[in-house]
């Protein structure tokens, strides 16, 4: 009756933020309460919330402190190089833009943390997204799904605690899979490239003077957000949002007419100075301070991978210097503050709220449940092949559970089924880390509110886009590690 009723659960959540039916907010916290009261256990419900509160408080405290740092280091202007790089890259090309989306995600995920990448990666393509019209929901998938397969370098989370589960060697697992990751890296590159094909073909290609011309027509804009498979131009449903901030061209495609550019160029590179994704006489920038900052931030990101503290207090103490150096006026760091407080706010509160969500999967065993039906399910003659029963597995498994509940609770069971069938502990590990690129657009994952959050999509719209091709580029990963016979 529990694995049902977890399932249920489970499928009522995502159905109603869907189906837009409720907030994400409001459905991680009263349905599972309404499925806590009917498996008869609705009087210990302040234990399992207090308990998942507990757990998830020190991933809401490096929330906070990492949104107000790196806030804080895109008022100042760190990363403004990056940004004039990328958009003298992507010009006014949907197709490069979306190529660089995925590349920029990609190397700033080295720091293996996810609510920094997706705070870097929006705050330099969410504007070129906007002036553009293009979909936002392509630039949350296609970051999410790069985000999620470098995830797994042994510093990002799950390859360190597969190694801790099963007591074997993080290299020894990470290691051999790069060839498989590599594969999945390229397949994301190629999806990118395909969806930018699409928003090209849906948008034209503009020149920047096209760009820059048509901004000021209009005060008011609407964001066209493909939902449909592929989110092919023409043939699928769109849906209209409210634009955030920032004004854009109008939603009409550029007309190609007397234009003989091609592959997305413009001939005339010196527009690129006029196209900036960022203010770049913003009163906040500090150009005196870069290389302080600069340096902060790589002392900040070493500190992380040498785990010399704790990741909240890193990003607390950081924040706080950053703040103090920066913006040495009382009135200065308050305004600062201010600024990122509803992004801070969003975030906690959907931690918070998820924290009841697995509160009540854990207490009631509906999780335990779950997993032992699963793994009770897989056939006799499927022993030898644990390693690929495990790759399959991870993908619900990691979307539907944390990291923490799968590797510690699950992960133990599939590496000990395999051992009686000869399959080692090592590559039970590696197969543990196929899911990845679906698990960051878990609902459980709270980086994912930061990137649907700063990006202002709704997170109903990001899944059903995203879980398609984040669950294909998964089985890309676990195909090439059987081909490499790494799995």
């Amino acid at each position: 009756m529990l694995t049902i009723l977890g399932f249920v659960m489970i499928a009522t959540f995502l159905v109603l933020i869907m189906m837009k039916k409720m907030s994400p907010i409001a459905s991680l916290v009263l349905i599972p309460a309404l499925f806590c009261v009917l498996v008869g256990k609705g009087a210990h419900l302040g234990d399992y919330v207090i308990e998942g509160v507990g757990n998830l408080a020190p991933t809401a405290a490096m929330l906070m402190f990492a949104i107000v740092y790196f806030g804080v280091m895109i008022d100042v202007g760190l990363f403004d190089p990056i940004v004039r790089g990328i958009l003298r890259f992507c010009k006014a090309d949907p197709l490069r833009i979306v190529v660089g989306t995925a590349v920029l995600a990609a190397i700033v995920s080295l720091d293996g943390d996810g609510s920094t990448t997706f705070m870097i990666t929006v705050s330099a393509m969410y504007p070129l997204y906007k002036r553009l019209k293009m979909s936002l929901v392509v630039m949350t998938g296609v970051a999410a799904t790069a985000n999620g397969v470098m995830n797994t370098l042994p510093w990002g989370g799950p390859t360190a605690r597969a190694a801790t589960a099963l007591k074997v060697d993080a290299a020894d697992i990470f290691v051999p899979m790069i060839p498989a990751l590599g594969v999945g890296l390229l397949f994301v590159f190629v999806l990118a490239y395909v969806l930018g094909r699409r928003e090209r073909k849906r948008l034209g290609v503009l020149t920047l003077d096209d760009v820059l011309g048509t901004e000021t027509a209009t005060e008011s804009e609407t964001e066209t957000v493909l939902v449909t498979s592929g989110g092919g131009a023409g043939n699928g449903t769109e849906k209209s949002l409210t634009g955030g901030t920032g004004t854009g061209a109008d939603a009409e495609p550029a007309k190609a007419d007397g234009d003989d550019r091609k592959d997305g160029t413009d001939g005339n590179d010196g527009d690129d100075d006029g196209f900036q994704g960022l203010d770049p006489d913003r009163v906040t920038l500090r150009p005196k301070l870069y290389w302080f900052n600069a340096g902060l931030t790589v002392a900040l990101l070493a500190a992380m991978i040498m785990e010399y503290l704790p990741i909240p207090v890193l990003f607390l103490l950081g924040a706080a210097l950053a703040l103090t150096v920066n913006f040495p006026n009382m009135a200065d760091q308050k305004a600062r503050v201010a600024a990122h407080a509803e992004n801070v706010l969003n975030v906690a509160g959907m931690v918070f709220a998820a924290a009841v969500f697995t509160g009540v999967l854990t207490g009631t065993g509906m999780v335990k449940h779950m997993a032992d039906w699963l793994v009770g399910a897989i056939p006799e003659g499927m022993g030898p092949h644990m390693g690929i029963v495990t790759g399959l597995l991870s993908l619900p498994l990691t979307y539907f559970m944390s990291n923490d509940g799968f590797y510690f609770g699950v992960l133990p069971v599939l590496a000990e089924a395999g051992s009686a069938h000869g399959v080692s502990s090592l590559e039970i590990a590696r197969a543990s880390l196929v899911g990845q690129a679906l698990h960051m657009s878990s609902p459980l994952v709270p980086a994912v509110y930061v990137l649907v959050g700063m990006a202002k999509v709704e997170f109903g719209d990001h899944t059903r886009f995203t879980v398609k091709w984040a669950a294909l580029t998964s089985l890309v990963v676990l195909g090439a590690g059987v081909v490499f016979g790494i799995i």
